[in-house]
């Protein structure tokens, strides 16, 4: 099966319709955080075997009865803060997201409650860690459309929620959070240049929930079997993510009109330090213009991206007229990049 790529641009940085920037960004991690040091106590492994084969050193894990919409609507009064805007501004929500708080209705029907966004459209994309690129390049067509005029993109998982926590090889690695972004026209702002989606999805037995769906309804033994937790296979996984992230983030640059030398920062997803190192390497783009947070969040899904983002924007990281390049890579197989003109 040949892998299927979306350029969502056209060459150089003239797209259809009006431009679109990310007018505000926020993000949201629970208060519980999850170390290494008390992993140690819950499972077999150890700080050393954890920091060296991810580089996570603790994780934030949601409360009891703390939903994904509850993570999301958090992010999303924080992102609607930075862009000045009320939730009655908004013309739609699209929540990525992996752990949806149920089947149906959707997350994101459950977060425009929260918010207070009455009767606006809203609706879920699933991506698995790739989400919060697809959703942005989703929002951006909304706008540039005219269809709608501010669109409320977030990414958020519970991945505590689907985690075994008697595995160590997948238990280390996850976290619970959420990042969000609010998309608008403004004239004179460039904002996202282009976007490169692709998906696979004849790889999808290397990471996956096998149960809890309509090709495997939960049963008493599909539970027993602990057929609804997240699995993985943690060398397919590394090896596919490195290529498909390197494919994504040279194709998008490309079809942004620039290379990566004019490149300011690159937010990946937050999953594996080696990925992150290893596509440093082979893109010739020096660590130094990386913004890497995974040491104190783990692997968040369709919340790395915009969680990394939002902590880049406030620590001066990301500037204004800055080049940003987003990656990801995650379950389905999926992978995304964009560019964005910040």
């Amino acid at each position: 099966m040949k892998p299927a790529e979306s350029d969502t641009s056209a060459p150089g940085t003239a797209r259809l319709g009006r431009s679109v920037h990310i007018a505000g960004i926020g993000s949201y991690a629970p208060e519980r955080v999850l170390t290494n040091q008390e992993l140690e106590k819950m499972v077999d492994t150890t700080d050393e075997w954890i920091l060296t084969r991810s580089g996570i050193r603790e994780r934030h894990i949601a409360a009891p009865g703390q939903a994904t919409s509850d993570l999301g609507v958090e992010a999303a009064r924080a992102a609607l803060a930075d862009a000045g805007l009320a939730a009655g501004d908004v013309d739609l929500i699209l929540v990525a997201t992996a752990s949806p708080d149920m089947l149906f209705p959707s997350t994101a029907c459950q977060l425009q409650h929260k918010l207070g966004a009455r009767k606006v459209a809203a609706f879920d994309l699933s991506a698995a860690c790739s989400g919060f690129i697809y959703a942005l390049e989703v929002g951006r067509q909304f706008v540039a459309s005219g269809t709608h005029d501010t669109v409320l993109v977030v990414g958020a998982d519970k991945l505590s929620a689907i985690t075994d926590w008697t595995d160590r090889a997948t238990c280390v690695l996850f976290g619970d959070a959420a990042g969000a972004a609010v998309l608008r026209h403004e004239p004179g702002r460039r904002g996202i240049l282009s976007t490169h989606l692709g998906a696979d999805g004849s790889q999808k037995e290397i990471l996956n929930v096998p149960a809890g769906g309509s090709a495997m309804p939960a049963t008493e033994q599909t539970v027993r079997d602990k057929m609804h937790f997240i699995r993985m296979s943690g060398r397919e996984v590394f090896k596919l993510a490195v290529n498909a992230m390197l494919s994504a983030a040279r194709g998008a640059v490309e079809k942004s009109g620039l290379a990566l030398s004019d490149i300011n920062c690159v937010i990946p997803h937050q999953a594996n330090m080696r990925i992150i190192e290893a596509i440093s390497d082979r893109l010739k783009v020096g660590m130094d213009r990386f913004h890497v947070n995974l040491q104190h969040y783990g692997n968040t899904s369709a919340a790395s991206i915009p969680v990394a983002l939002a902590e880049a924007v406030r620590m001066g990281k990301v500037k204004r007229g800055d080049n940003v390049l987003l990656v990801a890579f995650g379950g389905g197989l999926t992978w995304g990049s964009a560019v964005i003109h910040w």
